[in-house]
């Protein structure tokens, strides 16, 4: 019963957090990409001195800020969860996690709170490459907090600099420059901030088609288009080509994950071929009705022709051997808490302390992992198994998504250089009905990269049960009805000002 209801807080404030970061991310991507947009367009207008191009940036920039505030509002409250809900969590790595979340509240927060206001109130009080400037700071700004945020969940991806102290019984920071140029979190960076560029991309390509459509703004509508469709163009290609990248990095630190994604059960002979469609089945674990593309999997992941991308079934025979010398670690520990001095338990500790984390999986099932049974062993080392057809169609809908905006922006490229994009009504239409599914494909890159890291909070160092606060089911359930309450109005107002504004259109700049 006592496991049940821990179980019970485990997913609720895992939901909670889901909750809460999905609904943020709503916000971040836009903000992201518009943010970039208006540095463009105004960097244009400060250069040609055309009056059409100030309206065109303080046009987007009243649908960026609106989208900004909410993105504050609904940032804020996550944060505090880690306190809340996952105390144990803030305890055991607040050495590491909570330094990189204090640097991007004072450094990068400050700097775009700080340029976001000169952006708005500035117009009539600074000179136009002073307003610029602020512009581009803002911009700066924008990424500088996204940077600092996906630093901190790469490290939960790969907590690299840092290392257990056996005398605080936590993790603690050993090198600042390892966790910043962690690989995985200069490669999540770049693919994370390239899919807001997208999103920003498609919001401005969406509206000005509907504008198109409406035959309303049309000179504005058409140059806000052909940014749009170049950078929008440039940011899907990078998109699609740093996700490959994240392939390689996956392939190096969370190889279950990948094996995951792509459905393999058994290791295959190199180089692995990738599954193009199929039916995975968690009952019998096999993937039915499989189409595969020789080859492309081994060379996305390992580079190579030569190297084995190892499937499922052989990473839970590793994951056994490594729960078995986590335990050994575990019980080290133990006896070093006793008597610190002990040489033979150092030993021991020293050579098993990697696997710590993976001895630590058997709490799940009983209270002393020292007295955990090969049964159990066998149930931790398959709980590494994340839900398998989640992450495989997941992630073939991101990616084919991404295929998709490369068309769709190479189209209007092409036809905004032949200054003709206002003619072709059945495109616009597309555009326009396009405009939900950067964040789609967004919501699911999330999906992959965090329900795929399950069962760790951090991987191979702590298992996610472990870091759940002391509280009670009522309690979670309290406050995640509360958040989404509270985040569901807050979507609910951003629409509603959105769809005002863009109604309204250009006219608004006029009018303020």
């Amino acid at each position: 019963m006592y496991e049940l209801a821990m179980e019970t807080i485990v997913d609720l404030s895992r939901l909670q957090f889901a909750v809460t970061a999905l609904y943020h991310f709503l916000f971040v991507p836009l903000t992201i990409g518009l943010s970039l947009i208006l540095a463009i367009m105004e960097s244009v207008y400060v250069m040609t001195g055309k009056e059409i191009w100030r309206t065109m940036t303080k046009f987007w920039g009243v649908l960026f800020g609106i989208n900004f505030a909410m993105g504050v509002a609904t940032g804020i409250t996550m944060e505090f969860q880690f306190g809340t809900n996952w105390a144990y969590y803030s305890h055991y790595v607040g050495d590491i996690f909570g330094s990189l979340l204090a640097i991007e509240g004072l450094m990068a927060f400050f700097l775009e709170a700080t340029f976001i206001g000169l952006f708005f109130f500035g117009w009539n009080k600074l000179t136009k490459v002073q307003h610029l400037l602020c512009t581009w700071l803002l911009a700066l700004g924008t990424n500088f907090s996204a940077l600092w945020i996906l630093v901190a969940n790469a490290w939960m991806q790969n907590p690299v600099g840092s290392a257990f102290n056996t005398e605080s019984m936590r993790m603690e920071l050993t090198s600042f420059y390892d966790v910043f140029f962690n690989p995985v979190a200069q490669c999540k960076f770049v693919h994370t901030v390239s899919a807001g560029y997208v999103t920003g991309s498609m919001f401005v390509l969406s509206i000005s088609a509907y504008y198109l459509l409406k035959q309303k703004h049309v000179d504005i509508a058409k140059r806000s288009i052909a940014v749009a469709a170049s950078f929008g163009l440039a940011s899907a290609l990078s998109v699609v080509v740093l996700g490959d990248e994240s392939g390689y990095t996956a392939s190096e630190n969370q190889k279950m994950k990948l094996a995951a994604m792509e459905a393999m059960w058994e290791t295959e002979p190199a180089p692995a071929g990738f599954t193009l469609f199929g039916l995975p089945s968690l009952n019998d674990h096999k993937t039915y009705f499989e189409i595969k593309v020789p080859w492309a999997l081994g060379l996305i992941a390992t580079r190579s022709f030569t190297q084995e991308v190892p499937g499922i079934r052989e990473l839970v025979e590793e994951a056994k051997s490594r729960i078995a010398s986590g335990i050994e670690a575990y019980k080290a520990l133990q006896q070093l808490r006793l008597n610190k001095t002990d040489e033979v338990a150092q030993k021991i500790f020293a050579d098993n302390q990697q696997n710590l984390g993976y001895g630590l999986l058997v709490k799940r099932f009983v209270d002393n992992p020292a007295t955990a049974s090969s049964e159990v062993i066998d149930k931790a080392a398959n709980s590494t198994i994340p839900n398998v057809p989640v992450l495989f169609w997941s992630f073939r809908i991101m990616v084919g998504l991404g295929f998709y905006f490369i068309l769709l922006f190479g189209y209007a490229f092409y036809r905004s250089t032949r200054r003709d994009i206002h003619s072709h009504e059945l495109f616009l239409k597309l555009a326009m009905l396009s405009l939900p599914l950067p964040w789609i494909a967004a919501e699911l890159g999330w999906v992959v990269a965090e329900y795929g890291r399950q069962p760790w909070a951090i991987e191979g160092i702590m298992p996610t049960f472990l870091g759940v606060s002391s509280v009670s089911k009522e309690q979670v359930l309290f406050s995640l009805s509360g958040f989404v309450l509270f985040y569901t109005t807050l979507l609910v107002i951003d629409l509603y000002l959105m769809r005002k504004y863009i109604k309204i259109g250009p006219d608004i700049v006029n009018q303020r």
